[in-house]
């Protein structure tokens, strides 16, 4: 894929990522690093608890997200560089899941103080193989300008 720059973005663009597969393994592995509960770790335990069954930290569907948005989502030229932004998930996500990204560009903001580079605001929503949203994402991104 091409990098883009600011000028390479324009409102209602819509970009889709390739698909991730999610098993328990992957679950269960991310969980004991960074998110080490129960409904995170073992099927048994999950199960009278408020997810009913095994379901990956938000913070790994996060992760998954932003992987899916590098390799394959946005190609933004220079990286994916957030400034801060509003998320959400809706419903969980569980083995099995087969996560793809949606994004669409809300705003295009060159800056007037680095005319170097501007801003993006992209909504982003993560959804399992089924349509459902297990994430709901906006974000504001540094996007630099080509150079003239």
């Amino acid at each position: 894929m091409a990098e883009l720059y600011l000028e390479d973005f324009a409102v209602g663009q819509r970009f889709t990522s390739a698909a991730h597969a999610l098993d328990a393994a992957q679950i269960k592995a991310f969980a004991a690093q960074f998110d080490p509960q129960p409904f995170h770790l073992d099927e048994a335990a999950a199960e009278n608890t408020f997810f009913h069954g095994l379901a990956a930290s938000g913070w790994h569907t996060a992760s998954i997200t932003m992987s899916l948005l590098v390799k394959s989502g946005m190609p933004i030229a220079g990286g994916l560089i957030g400034a801060g932004g509003e998320l959400t998930w809706p419903r969980p996500t569980r083995p099995g899941d087969i996560l793809t990204v949606e994004s669409e560009i809300l705003a295009v903001t060159p800056s007037r103080s680095r005319p170097e580079r501007g801003m993006i605001t992209v909504h982003s929503i993560t959804r399992n193989q089924k349509g459902e949203a297990v994430q709901d994402m906006t974000t504001k991104m540094l996007v630099w300008r080509k150079q003239t």
